[in-house]
């Protein structure tokens, strides 16, 4: 960006600071561009936002409101409109929509968010003593709930085995204030599998980087994985449990490798019966799935992790094989 003073390119910096929102202060990385000549500091639209949405995670991490892509998700769980749900839940017509887009819901709406969210048969019974709905709109809301229902029993193992690995986390800094995602963890291991055929370590640090470079960039991970320090470096927590059900899904497959002098190790190819599923990503996500694999594409496992043992976020964690902290994501020295 350049300096409106003096046309000159300016120098993006990162100083901790403090917000004021809803009566409450909150430190946060301001991120800004610095005019050396004028030492004047500057933002965009873009930073602007990010800064903002610093504090609105932690804000919404202090009160349990939820997040975005859970309200996202949500309603298309259900397959329903914005409107819809506003109705349903009773807000304004536009409420819910803005919610999907970042505005922060005030404390009462999120509590009813939650009671739909964890609970199917709270949001049908929302929808049966709802009167603002006429015959036909309940009819047609509830056979949507009831498929959800008979989706679930269906699924309960699998979800069960899910919750296991990611210990049902709630957004918070150690998950990058995202919903763990399953389905986006495993599409990011099938992302670096059929362009790289990394070794388990090398994919570990590949979805490390992944993660934390896109919580530098928009205050957000992309699949809301906890990651530990490891003697090897940084890895997903439960990777064992994460890579085996990716396996099972048939998004890849592992293969035990010579790689000489008696060493044998996992490998990661792309299974032939998914390919990578881009329509989860946004596409901030997508370019820092393919600025990971620019910068370490050409890396074996041994140079990545002999890189991530540089990172602060493993050096301050590795002695007690702490979770790592998704604010360490501003101390990254190589991407």
């Amino acid at each position: 960006m350049k300096s409106p003073i003096t046309g000159k390119e300016m120098t993006l910096q990162i100083e901790k600071s403090i917000l004021i929102f809803r009566k409450e202060e909150f430190e946060y990385n301001h991120k800004s561009y610095l005019c050396k000549d004028s030492d004047e500091s500057f933002t965009s639209t873009e930073l602007d936002e990010f800064n903002l949405n610093q504090v609105y995670n932690q804000y919404r991490d202090r009160h349990n409101i939820p997040f975005p892509d859970e309200i996202i998700k949500l309603r298309n769980t259900y397959r329903l409109s914005a409107g819809m749900m506003s109705r349903i839940l009773g807000f304004g017509i536009n409420s819910y929509r803005n919610y999907e887009k970042g505005e922060v819901p005030s404390l009462a709406n999120s509590k009813l968010i939650n009671t739909v969210l964890n609970s199917i048969r709270n949001f049908k019974l929302l929808v049966d003593l709802n009167n603002d709905l006429n015959d036909e709109e309940k009819i047609k809301t509830l056979k949507k709930i009831d498929a959800v229902i008979e989706n679930y029993r269906e699924n309960k193992d699998d979800k069960r085995y899910v919750s296991i690995l990611f210990e049902d986390k709630l957004p918070d800094n150690y998950s990058g204030y995202r919903k763990p995602s399953m389905e986006k963890m495993s599409n990011m291991i099938l992302f670096f599998a059929e362009k790289l055929n990394p070794t388990e370590t090398k994919m570990n640090k590949l979805l490390f980087y992944s993660d934390f470079f896109n919580f530098k960039k928009t205050a957000y991970s992309i699949s809301g994985a906890n990651y530990m320090a490891h003697n090897y470096g940084p890895v997903p927590v439960r990777f064992g449990g994460i890579f085996d059900y990716t396996a099972n899904k048939d998004y890849i497959f592992i293969k035990m490798e010579d790689y000489g002098n008696g060493h044998w190790g996992k490998c990661f190819y792309k299974s032939s019966s998914k390919d990578f599923n881009s329509e989860l990503f946004s596409s901030e996500e997508i370019e820092s799935l393919n600025t990971v694999l620019r910068v370490f594409g050409d890396f074996n496992a041994t140079q990545i992790m002999e890189k991530s043992h540089e990172e602060k976020a493993w050096v301050d964690n590795e002695k007690q094989k702490g979770l790592i902290d998704y604010n360490y994501s501003f101390d990254l020295l190589h991407i």
